[in-house]
């Protein structure tokens, strides 16, 4: 099974698609058309944080994620997060929320939402981690933040 990769970035711009594409330019997830799945970890997929993601494949194809956005105009302040938590042998959960507030907030959002997962589940869960990215915006600006895990290695469209 193909590594699912944890990617968080925050960029600004003069609109909400530029400030979201600088933070994903910010996690090396810019190039790719990012095709969003709910939240299930499958088994045997190790997750690895690693906060600027590797090359992925070639520009313009499809990458699976689950992804925190939030964006806001200025001033303000945004923050994203998401969490997961595993089996020992797979399979797991991802867990996400943004908004405009602080790191703590969203991270602890994230948390409750796990322990929500894992309390609709009947499986032995062993480890929980969370990242959070956040950013201000500058008046007459927008900003983003991202954190993104993007599972394995990106595909052809056509």
């Amino acid at each position: 099974m193909s590594t699912i990769r944890v990617a968080w970035g925050t960029g600004s711009g003069p609109t909400e698609m530029a400030a979201y594409d600088a933070a994903l330019a910010d996690a090396n997830l810019h190039d790719y058309n990012l095709v969003t799945v709910s939240s299930v970890i499958p088994a045997d997929a190790p997750v690895e944080a690693v906060g600027t993601a590797p090359d992925l494949g070639p520009a313009g194809e499809r990458l699976t994620v689950v992804q925190a956005r939030a964006t806001c105009a200025g001033p303000g302040h945004v923050s994203a997060a998401l969490g997961w938590t595993t089996t020992e042998d797979g399979p797991g959960l991802f867990y996400e929320t943004a908004g405009e507030t602080d790191p703590e907030d969203v991270a602890e959002r994230v948390r409750a939402g796990l322990d929500a997962g894992r309390d609709l589940r009947d499986w032995t869960f062993v480890d929980e981690r969370v990242e959070t990215a956040s950013v201000d915006a500058e008046p007459g600006t927008y900003a983003a933040a991202v954190v993104v895990a993007a599972y394995g290695e990106s595909e052809p469209i056509l």
